[in-house]
């Protein structure tokens, strides 16, 4: 048996290299004529693509580049303006080892049961050099720290599981001794560290782009008035600082957006985003701002009227930029409603907790005592399954502000500890019923978008994109 099971991963590895090989001299190929070859090898990719879902996205991913010249910018982009042993590396990592490999492995453990996400988000620590109003992580320990065997044990599980896709977060991942080192052990991944740059100096980027395997994401608000005014003063320029250094260098990156009611169309307007596209960003993820963390605040979340412009925004911004912006909760429609707890993907933070979300901080299970694969079968996750996707309308995806009730449901069925201090306000009390009146606003809002959508129905574009 050790022997028939040697010889499987022998040959495993052998179809990986091939893979590899194959992949890299097609890379190679694009490079030479991005626009013309590009939609000859997706041709071909459609062709020969084994599983339904990645026929379906080469499929959608053509049709863009048909339909929507900005898309092919993108891709033009991203083959004059990358580094080339990252393009290689990152495209290896991603494309080939966590949507290929990865996928056909993750669906053998689905098939059994065991929700295998594709994607892990982790705090190596806790510690962090801001004080960011309204963060997140702003209640956990500043004192915690995942040790470097741990950290090598868990994405090790992950990769036995099909997960070649792990993003950093904190506290500030830049602060994490063992961050280059974890990273380089893991040369087949695709990592993701979310910064917000005041350790990112020549040293640090030469040093990343040589890997070759991880993505910066500055977290930022917008212009300086916005980002300086949460993030504190300076902060703006040392971000801009940062990116002409990684831009300098070919490495690839993008940012991160904390979506409030004040900085809603700025953010997502034309004049930001395409300053954006002329520092070197490629990327965008979008968070709206949930009443978590450090002094929870309802009164800074996106209205309902910016959270349904925001759903026709950012399908109009990929579409119109060559950079591509996901918006966490109204791409739930891309997503199938909510990827937490495993589904698609899970958080540990920094003391080990194994949590759904990054925004959920309940948890039964710590990876210092458990196997990744035990976690993943806690009884908070499993309630999580029971119920995903928690509504038939993907554009009300989220337990904590789309369906409120679910998750008080889901942490006391599962008897789930809170992992920081204040947790339990968005279960119980006025943020508890803030949320739930929040909710009930939102539906017939969401039910009107998706009916809309549904009947191949044309909208006005409502405010200017650059302008509240």
């Amino acid at each position: 048996m050790a022997e028939e099971i040697s010889g499987l991963r022998h040959l495993d590895a052998v179809k990986r290299l091939a893979a590899r090989k194959v992949l890299e001299q097609v890379l190679r190929y694009i490079d030479k004529d991005p626009e013309r070859n590009v939609e000859r090898i997706l041709e071909l990719g459609e062709r020969l693509a084994l599983l339904p879902w990645h026929k379906e996205g080469i499929r959608n991913i053509r049709k863009d580049l048909a339909e929507h010249p900005a898309v092919g910018r993108f891709v033009h982009r991203l083959c004059t303006e990358v580094d080339p042993h990252v393009r290689r590396t990152l495209a290896v990592n991603y494309f080939l080892n966590a949507l290929f490999f990865g996928e056909v492995q993750r669906k053998k453990f689905i098939d059994r049961g065991i929700m295998a996400p594709n994607l892990m988000t982790i705090d190596p620590t806790s510690a962090c050099n801001l004080r960011c109003r309204g963060c997140w992580a702003g209640n956990y320990d500043r004192h915690d720290s995942l040790p470097l065997e741990l950290l090598d044990r868990v994405i090790a599980e992950g990769k036995r599981m099909g997960t070649y896709y792990v993003t950093f977060l904190g506290g500030e991942p830049t602060l994490y001794p063992h961050l280059f080192t974890i990273m380089e052990r893991h040369p087949d991944v695709a990592f993701q560290v979310y910064t917000n740059s005041l350790l990112v100096d020549q040293e640090f980027v030469d040093r990343l782009v040589g890997l070759g395997n991880a993505a910066l994401v500055f977290s930022l608000e917008g212009p300086r008035e916005f980002t300086d005014a949460r993030r504190g003063r300076g902060v703006f320029q040392r971000i801009m600082d940062a990116m002409d250094l990684m831009r300098e260098r070919k490495g690839f990156f993008g940012v991160a957006f904390t979506i409030t009611r004040e900085n809603c169309y700025t953010i997502m307007g034309d004049e930001f985003l395409d300053f954006l596209v002329g520092k070197g960003c490629f990327f965008g993820w979008s968070f709206h701002y949930i009443p978590v963390g450090r002094d929870p605040d309802p009164a800074m979340m996106v209205t309902l009227e910016q959270r349904e412009w925001l759903a026709d925004r950012i399908i109009e911004v990929r579409r119109t930029k060559p950079l591509q912006i996901a918006d966490f909760w109204n791409d739930g429609e891309i997503t199938l409603g909510c990827i937490a707890a495993g589904r698609a993907y899970l958080h540990i933070n920094a003391r080990g907790d194994v949590e759904p979300c990054a925004f959920v901080h309940f948890a039964n299970d710590n990876i210092k005592d458990k196997s990744l694969r035990e976690c993943l079968q806690s009884p908070l996750f499993k309630a999580y399954h029971r119920r995903q996707p928690f509504d038939g309308n993907h554009l009300r995806p989220c337990p904590i502000i789309d369906h409120p009730a679910m998750l008080r449901e889901i942490v006391g069925e599962s008897q789930a500890a809170a992992t920081e201090t204040g947790a339990e306000e968005i279960l119980d009390g006025a943020l508890a019923r803030a949320l739930d009146q929040r909710a009930a606003a939102w539906e017939p809002i969401a039910a009107g978008i998706w009916e809309r959508r549904h009947r191949k129905e044309v909208r006005s574009p409502g405010p200017a994109a650059s302008s509240p």
